[in-house]
This record gives C-alpha cells, sequence and structure tokens, in this order.
C-alpha cells in the first residue's frame, strides 16, 4: 500500500492561450485533452499516463491541488480511515469527476492544501512507445521536459512545517531526506524534504507567510539539459529567477523561472542522490540555510522565498 509519485497539479492561469503556447513551445507538453471551459490538460513525452498539469482559466494565477497517485484502488479505503483517525474529513469524488480518472480521494492536509488521491488514470504511453524505443523522441518542441517531479508547498510558519511532514511520514510512510532547523538549539523545522521513493524529494514544504505553491518542477536528465533549457528560455525571453545552479539541498542542477500568469517553475536535473528508508537525515542549519538553496553562491535572495503562488482556497 501507498503513494507512488505525483500525478497532477491543478492550477489556474490569466490567459490561457498564451500558456497553451508557453507549455507546449517552451516546456515542450503535449494537450491530452481540452474541456469547454476552456480548462487544458497536459503531459510531458516520458510520461505515460493521460496527464500531469491541468491548466484552468481565470481571473487571479493560483493554487488550487496537487493529486498523488497510489498503487491501487483498495489503498483509498485504508488510507481515508488512516486520515480520518488522524482527525482529518475526506470525501470521495466518484470515478470521472477529475477527468480521466477513477474514483478520487479528497481532503485537506494539516497545512490547508488541497490534495488529492487516485489510483486510476487513463493511459496514454510514453512518446517513445514501449517496445524497441528510442532515448528520446526525435520530434518535440522547446526543453522537452520529461515528466513532472515535484511539487513544494508553502505553509503558514514551521508550526505548520513540522505537522504535515509528521502527517507525510505517520500516514503517508514518506521518508524525511533533508531539513532546514531554526530557532533555539535548532528545535523548528524550516524546510523538509521528504520522498515515497529514491528520489531526494517527491514533495517539499517549506514555512512562509501564507499558504500556497512556491513551484513545481520538470525532470531534466543532467547538466547539459539545464543548460540548454536556459537557452532556450533566453530564446523566448522567459522571465528567470536564479540562472543555471545547483542546490546543496537534493544536490539537484536547477533553473528557477515563471510562466505567464507567475507561477514559479523549476528544471530540475540529476538523481542527486540514492534516497533510503534509513539514510541518515540531512540537516542543514539557519546560518547555512542561502549555501543550501544555492551552492554556488550561498547569497540570500529575499524574492526567492516571499514570492510564490497563493492558495485558491483560503
Amino acid at each position: 500500500m501507498g503513494i507512488m509519485r505525483i500525478g497532477h497539479i491543478d492550477l489556474n492561469v490569466l490567459n490561457i492561450e498564451e500558456s497553451r503556447s508557453y507549455y507546449e513551445n517552451i516546456i515542450g507538453l503535449t494537450v491530452t485533452r481540452e474541456d469547454e471551459d476552456g480548462t487544458l490538460y497536459f503531459k510531458c513525452w516520458d510520461e505515460w499516463d493521460k496527464y500531469s498539469l491541468v491548466l484552468r482559466p481565470s481571473d487571479e494565477a493560483t493554487f488550487n491541488r496537487v493529486a498523488y497517485k497510489v498503487k491501487d484502488d483498495l489503498d483509498l479505503d485504508e488510507l481515508k480511515v488512516k486520515i480520518e483517525n488522524y482527525g482529518i474529513p475526506t470525501h470521495f469524488l466518484k470515478a470521472g469527476v477529475v477527468a480521466n480518472c477513477g474514483r478520487v480521494l479528497s481532503f485537506k492536509l494539516p497545512s490547508g492544501h488541497e490534495f488529492q488521491l487516485y489510483a486510476h488514470k487513463d493511459f496514454i504511453g510514453k512518446d517513445t512507445g514501449d517496445t524497441n524505443p528510442a532515448p528520446w523522441p526525435f520530434s518535440g518542441k522547446g526543453i522537452k521536459a520529461h515528466w513532472i517531479d515535484h511539487a513544494l508547498l508553502m505553509c503558514q510558519g514551521p508550526e505548520s512545517v513540522m505537522e504535515v511532514t509528521k502527517f507525510f511520514m505517520d500516514i503517508f510512510d514518506f521518508t524525511l531526506t533533508e531539513q532546514v532547523c531554526v530557532g533555539p538549539n535548532g528545535s523548528l523545522q524550516a524546510a523538509t524534504w521528504l520522498t515515497c521513493s529514491t528520489t531526494p524529494h517527491d514533495i517539499a514544504f517549506v514555512a512562509g507567510p501564507e499558504v500556497g505553491m512556491h513551484h513545481f518542477a520538470f525532470f531534466l536528465d543532467g547538466w547539459n539539459d539545464i543548460l540548454r533549457a536556459a537557452d532556450v528560455m533566453g530564446m523566448h525571453n522567459v522571465k528567470i529567477d536564479v540562472t543555471p545552479q545547483r542546490h546543496g539541498i537534493t544536490r539537484g542542477e536547477t533553473i528557477y523561472f515563471f510562466d505567464p500568469s507567475g507561477h514559479r517553475l523549476e528544471t530540475f536535473a540529476g538523481l542527486g542522490y540514492l534516497a533510503q528508508p534509513d539514510m541518515p537525515v540531512i540537516t542543514w542549519t539557519e546560518d547555512e540555510l542561502w549555501r543550501g538553496i544555492f551552492y554556488h553562491t550561498g547569497v540570500e535572495n529575499g524574492a526567492f522565498t516571499t514570492a510564490y503562488t497563493l492558495n485558491a482556497y483560503k
């Protein structure tokens, strides 16, 4: 039983046609569904389920929800009991209510984010197929992102980070890989990185003034792909937040940038390290926080922690 991976990110955007062009031509995604209200569904070339990104036309650019995929439909029943025993109400959405998905378990995390779990989503397959596949699709546009790798969510203060971290470890059996500890004797977790697989993180949480989404990340192979992605962004005048860098935290190779609605995105490359349940938790202290975030410079960038997408549901 348990969560396998991130399933999809659901956002509101300001201009749906501008967003379509951006995610198709710059990120390299494919539209796999379009609803009558203008909502668009996208997948990356190396993903096999119907979609991983949902964009909804709106007057506000906000974060709606994130969904993760579990191994089996029966897992949803067991997780419903565990979550409700924890004190959080849940409800099931019937198959089809969430596009192309089976029944979905929906609830709010202790941090206030809307969270969904599902076991089934319609299958499309990778763009390279699964019989004698090429290593990458010859056709395609832009950065050619492989898949959506993780999300980093903003919580109201360290206490909220600590509570939602405990929830993920106790209820979903996630492993804590890294943390930033602040306050007296480092007694408060200001940020945490958790995994349900062997990657450094499948989800992360960081303290801030309001609930929202800091970023979500597209996976690339390595450093050369990061540099090529930066070239693509430069060719299209994409607003870049942080030019190619290495994280101390997770060891990932990275660029941070914004979509047309102001949602922060990341290209994240490299394994980082092999995460295992018995790996000692890596701790970053308050005085080395910025070295952990931007390893090459170690220089504070205030806007990096204060600018993010707010929650749609207060």
